[in-house]
C-alpha cells in the first residue's frame, strides 16, 4: 500500500517561520518560547489587525490563532485570508469546547483547531503536520484518474474541465486518497497523515472535511468518486 513518508527534517532546512497571534500574553510568551525552542522562527502579535500586518510582511509558512482577539478575530482572519487566496496553513487555539464552535472556524478556512488548556506535545504534533502536509507535492507530479486531474505542484485539482476549488485541508485530503485510489484508507490513518492526531472516535473532524470535498467533488450528474466503508474509513475509487 502506499501512503505518505512522514517528512524527515534535516539541519540543512531552514527554520520554518510561524505568526503566532494570541492576545495574552503569558499565553502568547510561553507558546513563543516554547516553538522557539523547537526551531521555529516565530513572529508574536496580540491581536488579529497585527497578525494580518505581520502575515503580509513576512509570508510565514504556518499561522496560529486564537480565536477569540480584540479587533479583528481568529475566524475573520481565517475569512480574511482564504478571501485573499492566501492558503497558508492555519491552527486555531480556542477555549470552546462544542463541536459548532470548532466547525465554525473549520468553515472559515481553519485548517486544525486545538482547545485550551493543550500539552505543549499536542501543539508540536499539529506544527508537524501542518508543515509537513504543506510540503506534499514538491515533485511537480500530476495525479491522474479519469476525468480527475491533480495537479501537485501547482495544488490545482480539476473534474472534466471544471477546476475545484479547494481549501488547503480538503486539497490534501484529496491528494492522500487519489495517491491511494482504490485503497481503503482507515480514520487513523488519514487523521495522522492529515492532521498528524488521532481525534478519538467521537471526533466529527474527518467527516465534516470528507463532507467539504463530496460536494465539490461530486456535482449531480457526475460519477461518484469518494466513497464511504462504514466503520473504516473512505476510498476514492478508480474510473
Amino acid at each position: 500500500m502506499d501512503y505518505y513518508p512522514k517528512a524527515v527534517a534535516t539541519n540543512q532546512e531552514p527554520s520554518p517561520s510561524i505568526v503566532l497571534a494570541e492576545d495574552d500574553r503569558a499565553t502568547r510568551d510561553s507558546t513563543r518560547l516554547a516553538l522557539e525552542l523547537e526551531r521555529y522562527q516565530v513572529i508574536a502579535v496580540a491581536n488579529g489587525q497585527e497578525a494580518l500586518t505581520a502575515i503580509a510582511q513576512h509570508r510565514p509558512e504556518l499561522i496560529i490563532l486564537d480565536l477569540m482577539m480584540p479587533h479583528v478575530d481568529g475566524l475573520s482572519v481565517c475569512r480574511q485570508l482564504r478571501d485573499a487566496g492566501d492558503n497558508t496553513p492555519i491552527l486555531l487555539l480556542t477555549a470552546r469546547t462544542q463541536v459548532t464552535d470548532r466547525v465554525m472556524g473549520l468553515d472559515a478556512g481553519a485548517d486544525d483547531y486545538l482547545t485550551k488548556p493543550f500539552a505543549l506535545d499536542e501543539l508540536f504534533a499539529r506544527v508537524r503536520a501542518l508543515l509537513r502536509r504543506s510540503s506534499y507535492g514538491s515533485n511537480g507530479d500530476w495525479i491522474i484518474l479519469g476525468d480527475l486531474r491533480i495537479d501537485e505542484r501547482g495544488r490545482r485539482a480539476y473534474r472534466k474541465d471544471r477546476e475545484l476549488i479547494l481549501s488547503k485541508t480538503e486539497f490534501d485530503l484529496l491528494q492522500l486518497l487519489a495517491f491511494n485510489a482504490g485503497t481503503v484508507l482507515g480514520h487513523h490513518l488519514i487523521y495522522d497523515r492529515i492532521w498528524g492526531y488521532d481525534f478519538g472516535p467521537d471526533s466529527k473532524n474527518l467527516a465534516v472535511y470528507i463532507g467539504y470535498l463530496r460536494k465539490k467533488l461530486e456535482l449531480p450528474g457526475e460519477e461518484k468518486l469518494l466513497r464511504t466503508v462504514r466503520g473504516v474509513g473512505y476510498v476514492l475509487m478508480r474510473p
